[in-house]
């Protein structure tokens, strides 16, 4: 097959599990792919957005002005990305051709009617499309996807020792961007991710699936959405997606 013919854009928080990134860079390397980078941390020097403080501090909120910024400067006037309807509710309700406004911004009450296959990508300058492909999948077709093209993932999607602590039901990895409080003890666990956000946001469940097949049979069993189960950062509020994605977010 042929390179991808666009470029491929990574909105680095700078808190990433060091497997992703490892992952990323020998993709580019074996892929040929054009990566570009939308720093969070530079959005910080430079004043952009000011960065959260405290022991639940994460810069998931603050992706949005890199990602927005790297759109603009880039002038990009469709993004495509992997959100799929049953990992949130929010994005349960978003179109698979997604409308921004020149701010980025997306408004559920002004989607465009989606007839079978029929896509509207019509935009003025300055406004933009998200095209997420694989809105209907599940996190089961993924799986099973992924077993039967035999697609590469980073380590942690699949079951390892790490020490961890426990904090509003979810088993999280201490580290330099995050502490656990008084009285989290942390513990060394058996676990893997189902989904990878932040160091500071992303839980780990308790899991012995270490190959693919395994996954796949675990998942099938599963009731509770990979995000539902695993991000802080959606638990912040009720609507935290929907006033996220309102902002300009993914």
């Amino acid at each position: 097959p042929a390179r991808i013919p666009f470029p491929v854009m990574h909105v680095d928080t700078g808190h990433n599990f060091p497997e992703v990134l490892g992952y990323r860079d020998r993709r580019v390397a074996e892929t040929g792919v054009q990566l570009i980078v939308a720093s969070v941390q530079e959005a910080i020097d430079n004043g952009r957005v000011t960065e959260q403080t405290g022991p639940r501090a994460s810069r998931n909120p603050l992706q949005t002005v890199a990602l927005l910024d790297g759109i603009e400067k880039h002038q990009f006037d469709a993004a495509f990305g992997g959100a799929r309807r049953d990992e949130e509710k929010a994005r349960a309700k978003e179109r698979v051709y997604s409308f921004r406004d020149e701010f980025g911004q997306w408004d559920p009450k002004n989607q465009r009617p989606e007839l079978w296959s029929l896509y509207n990508g019509r935009h003025h300058r300055g406004e933009h499309i998200r095209v997420f492909p694989i809105s209907n999948w599940t996190e089961l077709d993924i799986w099973q996807y992924i077993g039967r093209e035999g697609i590469g993932l980073p380590s942690i999607y699949f079951s390892h020792r790490r020490e961890v602590f426990l904090r509003d039901g979810m088993l999280l990895w201490p580290n330099e961007h995050l502490r656990p409080m008084e009285g989290e003890e942390t513990f060394e666990e058996t676990v893997r991710y189902r989904t990878v956000g932040d160091v500071t946001c992303t839980g780990a469940v308790e899991s012995t699936a270490s190959t693919v097949e395994a996954i796949v049979e675990e998942v099938a069993g599963t009731h509770v959405t990979e995000r539902g189960a695993t991000r802080a950062d959606d638990r912040a509020t009720e609507a935290a997606m929907e006033d996220r994605k309102r902002e300009g977010y993914f």
